[in-house]
């Protein structure tokens, strides 16, 4: 099998290895640097399970964009820090991220650059966006993309590419691979189209995790039936509109009176494939050796992370050592 891109969900791996490693992993001078190792373990432990020949790590150039706050001003509204800063004086919303998790991303940016692994983001949009924009417009190798996000479960396809989603929700050793057939068979959607399929669940359910209301009184087990009965999304809202006797006329009047709510979430819960991405790199193949050695000797000496840099090394069939 030809050997994969690999996608990486930045911001969504190093959140989770900053929770799920100690703080009091530091370097010498004593700044943490325990989401710093576990990103970079992680690549580690997914560059040796898959075997990608090219990588990315998506990024988010704007975790909130406006596109999607304008249309649900809820969209991620809990995780917003208000900061004074602004250029008038007053407020800005910012996402709120741990104190000592922001330096750290600083230093990932850093030690990516060095290693020579690619990243790549879109002004005004998510890293979901521009793992959207990659996937769709694959059109010569298969796709892994990592993360720990469901809302990705959406890309999965099988044409032109075969695009899977490794889900790490549970950890990077337990990750879950879908593929259109296990989306389909876990979240009892359509199998002919089970990744929009899977977002037009979300939409239906709502997501709290994203600020997402959903139609009032459509919970999970609701909205997979009304898909697996009418197909589409689409096809939902008509037979409310027409009164179909499939629906309880309870479900007909939530579905009728969330029309608006329903047209906005389409924008808001469905990736972009059109996004303007920008690479920092020439190209995203797998580095065969460290694009500046030096520089990644100093920064794994300075920041105690031989290790790490050690084990990403072995991963990557490098001869340097760290």
């Amino acid at each position: 099998m030809t050997a994969p891109v690999m996608l990486l969900d930045g911001a969504s791996l190093w959140f989770r290895a900053f929770h799920g490693l100690p703080e009091k992993l530091t370097a010498p001078d004593g700044r943490p640097v325990n989401a710093l190792r576990g990103f970079l373990d992680m690549i580690a432990v997914l560059v040796e399970r898959e075997r990608p020949h090219r990588l990315v790590v998506c990024l988010d150039l704007d975790w909130r964009p406006a596109f999607r706050t304008e249309l649900i001003p809820s969209y991620k509204a809990h995780r917003v820090a208000e900061l004074v800063g602004g250029s008038d004086g007053g407020a800005v919303s910012v996402e709120e991220v741990p104190d000592t998790l922001t330096p750290q991303v600083a230093m990932i940016a850093d030690v990516l650059s060095a290693a020579g692994i690619a990243s790549a983001g879109a002004p005004g949009c998510e890293a979901d966006d521009v793992i959207g924009t990659l996937a769709d417009g694959e059109g010569t190798d298969p796709v892994v993309v990592v993360s720990g996000d469901r809302d990705l479960l959406q890309v999965v396809s099988d044409d032109p590419v075969p695009v899977r989603v490794l889900y790490v929700g549970r950890g990077v050793n337990r990750a879950e691979k879908f593929g259109p057939g296990e989306v389909a068979a876990t979240y009892g959607v359509p199998s002919k189209r089970p990744g929009t399929a899977y977002a037009e669940l979300a939409m239906l359910r709502g997501d709290p995790s994203d600020g997402l209301p959903g139609v009032s009184g459509v919970g999970e087990k609701t909205a997979s039936k009304l898909l697996q009965q009418f197909g589409t999304l689409a096809e939902v809202e008509s037979a409310a509109a027409q009164g179909s006797d499939s629906m309880t006329p309870r479900i007909r009047a939530a579905i009728s009176g969330a029309v608006d709510y329903l047209q906005a979430a389409r924008t808001v819960v469905f990736v972009r494939t059109d996004a303007p991405v920008e690479f920092d790199r020439v190209d995203d193949v797998m580095p065969t050796a460290p694009a500046d050695p030096d520089a990644l000797r100093a920064l794994g000496n300075e920041l105690g992370i031989g290790s790490s840099l050690n084990r990403l090394a072995t991963a990557l069939r490098w001869d340097e050592r760290f």
